[in-house]
């Protein structure tokens, strides 16, 4: 008998020690971190496919668990930023781009060069793979970023859907910041070492 005690005792303990795990992992990711990885060459060269990053949920709001519901706003987005968000288009799907373009903005393009309040925006971080010309994307008349949304692009432009062909991005979408790479690889034997522990900014 006092084996079937101890039995069902140590399995209690693991039970509960498992339950506490995952509730501890739920309330990490609905209000803290979410680990997210790199499936496209959008954001080449600064984030490459297989980089698996981590992304502060709490930068700049506080949501209802695994709904859109905000709670708590605790900061605004910045030019610079690279963000999670849900896509406008469909929103069972998470893009990343970095924040190029915040309310009260007016944003351009020029034959591949971004303005900004009409000045040249630097961007040593940009890729282009092409140089061809497509109207709309390449080149875009002024757009006012209105209250409430944000003007997103992937640093690999040629190769980037974004904000200039499928529209802004509404703060209520905006699942976090990209904060750092916690692990990177291009395949099984293929470990970027290098890359490992790097914060993006």
């Amino acid at each position: 008998m006092e084996k079937k005690i101890n039995q069902k005792s140590v399995f209690w303990d693991y039970f509960e020690a498992l339950l506490i795990a995952v509730i501890l992992a739920l309330i990490l990711r609905a209000f803290i971190v979410q680990a997210y990885k790199i499936p496209s060459g959008s954001m080449l060269n600064t984030l490459q496919i297989g980089d698996y990053l981590l992304v502060t949920r709490f930068s700049y709001n506080v949501k209802v668990p695994f709904t859109n519901k905000v709670l708590l706003e605790t900061g605004d987005p910045q030019i610079g930023d690279i963000i999670v968000f849900r896509y406008p288009k469909d929103m069972s799907q998470d893009y990343i781009k970095r924040v190029v373009g915040v309310p009260g903005d007016v944003i351009e393009m020029r034959d591949k060069q971004l303005y900004r309040n009409g000045e040249k925006v630097v961007e040593p971080y940009i890729r282009n793979t092409s140089s061809r010309i497509v109207p709309g994307i390449d080149t875009m008349s002024p757009r006012v970023i209105p209250e409430g949304h944000y003007f997103v692009m992937g640093d690999n432009r040629d190769e980037s859907s974004d904000s200039r062909d499928w529209g802004l991005v509404p703060r209520e979408n905006i699942q976090g910041r990209a904060w750092i790479i916690y692990w990177s690889a291009g395949g099984l034997t293929d470990i970027r070492w290098n890359r490992i522990g790097t914060w993006l900014r």
